[in-house]
């Protein structure tokens, strides 16, 4: 249950499907822009609050349980379940996702726990 990343034979190392996590990044940005320009628009920062808490529990469970269980990695594995995988390695990902995940929880401390909704708030 708790791995990062899928064993391919014919690779060494443990490889990711590009497809499926290009999907699941695509997924996560609309609905950030959605939230956000609703947000902006409208003056109500009601989904901006729900997508940041959204995104900071997916990228936990991406880096810290395992990303096949993330809601938006099923998702986009389920979007590209026909399509041929392309993989590429792990490691890089980890990093990346390890950034989102600091970035998360940065905007979750601000955004969610003191409803700051801009520069000047």
């Amino acid at each position: 249950m708790f791995a990062f990343g899928e064993k391919v034979s014919g690779y060494d190392e443990l490889m990711f499907n590009e497809r499926e996590v290009r999907a699941a990044a695509g997924i996560v940005f609309l609905f950030a822009f959605m939230a956000f320009m609703n947000g902006f628009l409208t003056g109500n920062n009601e989904p901006t609050k729900l997508m940041v808490s959204v995104f900071l529990f997916d990228f936990f469970i991406r880096i810290f349980i395992n990303p096949k269980y993330a809601p938006s990695m099923v998702v986009g594995r389920w979007i590209v379940n026909n399509q041929k995988p392309e993989y590429t390695d792990a490691k890089p990902k980890r990093w990346a996702w390890g950034i989102g995940f600091t970035l998360a929880a940065i905007m979750f401390y601000l955004v969610v726990l003191n409803e700051i909704r801009g520069p000047i708030n």
